[in-house]
Protein backbone atom coordinates (compact mmCIF):
# COMPACT_ATOMS: atom_id res chain seq x y z
CA UNK A 1 0.00 0.00 0.00
CA UNK A 2 1.27 3.17 -0.62
CA UNK A 3 0.80 6.11 1.82
CA UNK A 4 -0.65 9.17 0.19
CA UNK A 5 -0.43 11.38 3.38
CA UNK A 6 2.07 11.63 6.24
CA UNK A 7 1.20 8.84 9.00
CA UNK A 8 0.26 9.57 12.24
CA UNK A 9 2.58 7.21 13.40
CA UNK A 10 6.40 7.02 12.94
CA UNK A 11 6.67 4.54 9.64
CA UNK A 12 9.26 1.36 9.47
CA UNK A 13 10.61 0.25 6.30
CA UNK A 14 11.48 -3.16 5.95
CA UNK A 15 13.82 -4.76 3.92
CA UNK A 16 14.19 -8.70 3.68
CA UNK A 17 16.85 -11.05 3.82
CA UNK A 18 18.04 -12.67 0.56
CA UNK A 19 15.55 -15.56 -0.40
CA UNK A 20 12.98 -14.67 2.11
CA UNK A 21 10.33 -12.69 0.81
CA UNK A 22 8.78 -10.24 3.29
CA UNK A 23 5.51 -12.16 3.98
CA UNK A 24 7.95 -14.75 5.86
CA UNK A 25 8.09 -11.78 8.34
CA UNK A 26 4.74 -11.86 8.75
CA UNK A 27 4.98 -12.72 12.67
CA UNK A 28 7.87 -10.15 13.17
CA UNK A 29 6.24 -7.46 11.24
CA UNK A 30 2.33 -7.97 13.22
CA UNK A 31 4.51 -7.10 16.30
CA UNK A 32 6.17 -4.66 15.16
CA UNK A 33 2.96 -2.54 13.98
CA UNK A 34 1.72 -2.68 17.17
CA UNK A 35 3.74 0.74 17.55
CA UNK A 36 4.62 1.47 13.67
CA UNK A 37 3.06 1.84 10.62
CA UNK A 38 5.23 -0.65 8.76
CA UNK A 39 5.20 -1.42 4.95
CA UNK A 40 7.95 -3.57 2.77
CA UNK A 41 8.43 -4.39 -0.72
CA UNK A 42 7.53 -8.15 -1.06
CA UNK A 43 10.75 -9.13 -2.93
CA UNK A 44 13.51 -7.18 -3.95
CA UNK A 45 16.44 -7.97 -6.75
CA UNK A 46 13.68 -9.67 -8.78
CA UNK A 47 12.80 -6.12 -10.84
CA UNK A 48 13.97 -6.69 -14.15
CA UNK A 49 14.87 -2.60 -14.56
CA UNK A 50 16.97 -3.06 -11.14
CA UNK A 51 19.22 -5.93 -12.05
CA UNK A 52 21.44 -7.61 -9.63
CA UNK A 53 24.99 -6.15 -10.72
CA UNK A 54 28.01 -6.22 -8.38
CA UNK A 55 27.79 -4.09 -5.19
CA UNK A 56 23.75 -3.69 -5.74
CA UNK A 57 24.06 -0.06 -7.02
CA UNK A 58 20.21 -0.94 -8.94
CA UNK A 59 19.04 -2.64 -5.96
CA UNK A 60 19.73 0.53 -3.97
CA UNK A 61 18.63 2.69 -6.92
CA UNK A 62 15.18 0.46 -6.90
CA UNK A 63 14.68 1.36 -2.68
CA UNK A 64 15.45 4.69 -3.15
CA UNK A 65 12.55 5.06 -5.46
CA UNK A 66 10.64 3.06 -3.68
CA UNK A 67 10.83 5.43 -0.40
CA UNK A 68 10.06 8.28 -3.27
CA UNK A 69 6.54 6.91 -4.23
CA UNK A 70 5.65 5.60 -1.12
CA UNK A 71 6.38 7.94 1.33
CA UNK A 72 5.69 11.68 2.31
CA UNK A 73 7.98 11.71 5.02
CA UNK A 74 11.32 10.08 6.40
CA UNK A 75 10.92 6.89 7.30
CA UNK A 76 12.49 4.15 9.82
CA UNK A 77 14.95 1.55 8.04
CA UNK A 78 14.69 -1.99 9.19
CA UNK A 79 16.55 -4.42 7.44
CA UNK A 80 17.73 -7.83 7.86
CA UNK A 81 20.90 -8.97 6.48
CA UNK A 82 20.78 -8.09 2.59
CA UNK A 83 18.03 -5.73 3.19
CA UNK A 84 20.28 -4.12 5.84
CA UNK A 85 23.00 -3.75 3.54
CA UNK A 86 20.70 -2.19 0.92
CA UNK A 87 19.14 0.59 3.56
CA UNK A 88 22.88 1.54 4.84
CA UNK A 89 23.71 2.14 1.03
CA UNK A 90 20.08 4.04 1.27
CA UNK A 91 20.16 6.26 4.06
CA UNK A 92 23.87 7.34 3.08
CA UNK A 93 22.62 8.52 -0.85
CA UNK A 94 19.35 9.62 0.68
CA UNK A 95 19.46 11.30 4.10
CA UNK A 96 16.85 13.25 3.72
CA UNK A 97 14.36 10.08 3.33
CA UNK A 98 15.20 8.21 6.78
CA UNK A 99 15.34 9.06 10.10
CA UNK A 100 17.52 5.97 11.55
CA UNK A 101 18.91 2.57 10.16
CA UNK A 102 18.54 -0.70 12.22
CA UNK A 103 20.69 -3.54 10.95
CA UNK A 104 19.21 -7.04 12.05
CA UNK A 105 22.60 -9.07 11.75
CA UNK A 106 23.84 -6.97 9.24
CA UNK A 107 27.48 -6.68 9.82
CA UNK A 108 29.88 -4.22 7.80
CA UNK A 109 32.68 -6.09 5.78
CA UNK A 110 35.54 -3.38 5.51
CA UNK A 111 39.12 -3.27 5.30
CA UNK A 112 41.66 -6.32 4.95
CA UNK A 113 38.23 -8.98 4.90
CA UNK A 114 36.92 -6.38 1.93
CA UNK A 115 40.18 -6.72 0.24
CA UNK A 116 40.02 -10.15 0.18
CA UNK A 117 36.60 -10.33 -0.56
CA UNK A 118 36.91 -8.04 -3.54
CA UNK A 119 40.22 -10.47 -4.72
CA UNK A 120 38.28 -13.59 -4.50
CA UNK A 121 35.14 -11.45 -7.10
CA UNK A 122 38.01 -10.65 -9.71
CA UNK A 123 39.29 -13.65 -9.32
CA UNK A 124 36.33 -16.11 -9.92
CA UNK A 125 37.22 -18.11 -6.48
CA UNK A 126 34.08 -16.67 -4.28
CA UNK A 127 31.83 -18.99 -4.60
CA UNK A 128 33.83 -21.90 -2.94
CA UNK A 129 33.34 -20.16 0.53
CA UNK A 130 30.32 -18.38 -0.34
CA UNK A 131 26.56 -19.08 0.01
CA UNK A 132 26.23 -19.19 -3.22
CA UNK A 133 27.77 -23.09 -3.43
CA UNK A 134 24.33 -24.01 -1.76
CA UNK A 135 21.75 -22.36 -3.29
CA UNK A 136 22.71 -22.85 -6.57
CA UNK A 137 21.89 -26.33 -6.37
CA UNK A 138 18.85 -25.82 -3.89
CA UNK A 139 15.77 -27.57 -4.61
CA UNK A 140 13.08 -25.06 -5.92
CA UNK A 141 10.28 -27.39 -7.10
CA UNK A 142 7.44 -29.39 -5.09
CA UNK A 143 4.27 -31.27 -5.95
CA UNK A 144 2.44 -29.19 -3.09
CA UNK A 145 2.75 -26.53 -0.39
CA UNK A 146 2.85 -29.66 1.89
CA UNK A 147 6.05 -31.03 0.18
CA UNK A 148 7.33 -27.90 0.82
CA UNK A 149 6.86 -27.68 4.25
CA UNK A 150 8.16 -31.01 5.14
CA UNK A 151 11.18 -30.51 3.04
CA UNK A 152 12.82 -27.54 4.98
CA UNK A 153 11.00 -28.63 8.20
CA UNK A 154 13.38 -31.80 8.40
CA UNK A 155 16.51 -28.93 7.52
CA UNK A 156 18.60 -27.72 10.71
CA UNK A 157 18.90 -24.09 9.99
CA UNK A 158 14.99 -24.31 10.09
CA UNK A 159 14.21 -26.43 12.87
CA UNK A 160 14.26 -23.38 15.23
CA UNK A 161 11.75 -21.43 13.55
CA UNK A 162 8.36 -21.95 14.94
CA UNK A 163 5.94 -23.94 12.94
CA UNK A 164 3.85 -20.46 11.74
CA UNK A 165 7.00 -18.89 10.40
CA UNK A 166 7.72 -21.67 8.08
CA UNK A 167 3.97 -21.86 7.23
CA UNK A 168 4.62 -18.15 6.33
CA UNK A 169 7.34 -18.83 4.39
CA UNK A 170 5.88 -21.90 2.50
CA UNK A 171 2.70 -19.19 2.00
CA UNK A 172 4.45 -16.17 0.66
CA UNK A 173 7.79 -17.81 -0.69
CA UNK A 174 6.52 -20.39 -2.97
CA UNK A 175 3.56 -19.79 -6.19
CA UNK A 176 1.78 -22.40 -7.97
CA UNK A 177 3.62 -23.53 -11.25
CA UNK A 178 2.29 -26.02 -13.37
CA UNK A 179 0.59 -28.28 -11.10
CA UNK A 180 3.17 -27.82 -8.53
CA UNK A 181 4.71 -25.44 -6.13
CA UNK A 182 8.54 -23.34 -6.57
CA UNK A 183 10.43 -21.21 -4.72
CA UNK A 184 9.44 -17.77 -5.78
CA UNK A 185 12.89 -16.11 -4.94
CA UNK A 186 14.47 -17.30 -7.79
CA UNK A 187 17.58 -19.90 -7.35
CA UNK A 188 19.87 -17.81 -9.56
CA UNK A 189 18.92 -14.48 -8.25
CA UNK A 190 20.07 -15.59 -4.52
CA UNK A 191 22.97 -16.66 -5.95
CA UNK A 192 24.04 -13.41 -7.83
CA UNK A 193 23.17 -11.74 -4.41
CA UNK A 194 25.45 -13.83 -2.63
CA UNK A 195 27.97 -13.20 -5.82
CA UNK A 196 27.64 -9.85 -5.70
CA UNK A 197 27.91 -8.50 -1.95
CA UNK A 198 29.21 -5.04 -2.07
CA UNK A 199 33.24 -4.54 -1.12
CA UNK A 200 32.81 -0.97 -0.94
CA UNK A 201 31.31 -0.17 2.20
CA UNK A 202 34.02 1.38 3.83
CA UNK A 203 33.15 4.23 1.43
CA UNK A 204 29.59 3.69 2.67
CA UNK A 205 30.26 3.81 6.23
CA UNK A 206 33.11 6.38 6.70
CA UNK A 207 32.03 9.10 8.97
CA UNK A 208 30.15 11.39 10.19
CA UNK A 209 27.38 8.74 8.96
CA UNK A 210 24.42 10.78 8.51
CA UNK A 211 21.73 9.24 10.28
CA UNK A 212 21.72 6.86 13.43
CA UNK A 213 22.03 3.50 13.25
CA UNK A 214 21.85 0.46 15.50
CA UNK A 215 22.51 -3.30 15.40
CA UNK A 216 20.99 -6.29 16.39
CA UNK A 217 22.82 -9.35 15.84
CA UNK A 218 22.37 -13.22 16.63
CA UNK A 219 24.57 -14.64 19.41
CA UNK A 220 25.32 -17.50 16.86
CA UNK A 221 25.45 -16.05 13.64
CA UNK A 222 28.18 -17.23 11.34
CA UNK A 223 28.06 -14.50 9.52
CA UNK A 224 28.88 -11.60 11.84
CA UNK A 225 31.95 -14.02 12.82
CA UNK A 226 33.25 -14.03 9.52
CA UNK A 227 32.83 -10.52 8.46
CA UNK A 228 33.95 -9.44 11.87
CA UNK A 229 32.23 -6.72 14.37
CA UNK A 230 34.92 -3.84 14.94
CA UNK A 231 33.72 -1.49 11.75
CA UNK A 232 30.41 -2.32 12.71
CA UNK A 233 30.72 -1.60 16.26
CA UNK A 234 32.54 1.99 14.90
CA UNK A 235 29.33 2.32 13.74
CA UNK A 236 26.84 2.19 16.00
CA UNK A 237 28.63 2.98 18.88
CA UNK A 238 26.69 2.31 22.21
CA UNK A 239 23.23 1.12 19.78
CA UNK A 240 24.49 -2.76 19.70
CA UNK A 241 21.90 -5.97 21.06
CA UNK A 242 22.87 -9.55 20.71
CA UNK A 243 19.71 -12.17 21.15
CA UNK A 244 20.07 -15.81 21.41
CA UNK A 245 20.05 -17.31 17.99
CA UNK A 246 22.20 -17.09 14.12
CA UNK A 247 21.93 -15.10 11.53
CA UNK A 248 18.25 -15.70 10.79
CA UNK A 249 16.90 -14.95 14.51
CA UNK A 250 14.15 -12.45 13.48
CA UNK A 251 12.29 -15.52 12.03
CA UNK A 252 13.39 -17.73 14.51
CA UNK A 253 12.49 -15.58 17.44
CA UNK A 254 10.01 -12.74 16.13
CA UNK A 255 8.74 -11.88 19.43
CA UNK A 256 12.31 -11.30 21.20
CA UNK A 257 13.30 -9.48 17.64
CA UNK A 258 10.56 -7.25 17.45
CA UNK A 259 10.77 -6.31 21.16
CA UNK A 260 14.76 -5.86 20.59
CA UNK A 261 13.87 -3.62 17.24
CA UNK A 262 11.17 -1.39 18.95
CA UNK A 263 13.72 -0.54 21.80
CA UNK A 264 16.38 -0.14 19.26
CA UNK A 265 14.25 2.31 17.65
CA UNK A 266 13.14 4.38 20.17
CA UNK A 267 16.97 4.96 21.35
CA UNK A 268 17.92 5.84 17.49
CA UNK A 269 15.60 8.68 17.18
CA UNK A 270 16.78 10.23 20.74
CA UNK A 271 20.29 10.57 19.80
Amino acid sequence: MVSQIPSPRPIVHFAHGNSFPSGTYRRFLDLLSQNYDVHALEMHAHNPDYPVTDGWPALAQEFVNELLVRYQQPVILVGHSLGGILSLMVARQRPDLVRCVVLLDAPVTVGWRAGVFRLAKALGIDRRWSPARFSQRRRIQWPDAEAVYQHFSTKPVFASWPEEVLRDYVEHGTVEQSGSVALRFKREIETAVYLTLPHHLGQVVRPPYPVPVGFIGGIDSVECRQAGMAATRRLVGSHIKLLPGGHLFPLQTPQAAASATDEMIRSLLIV
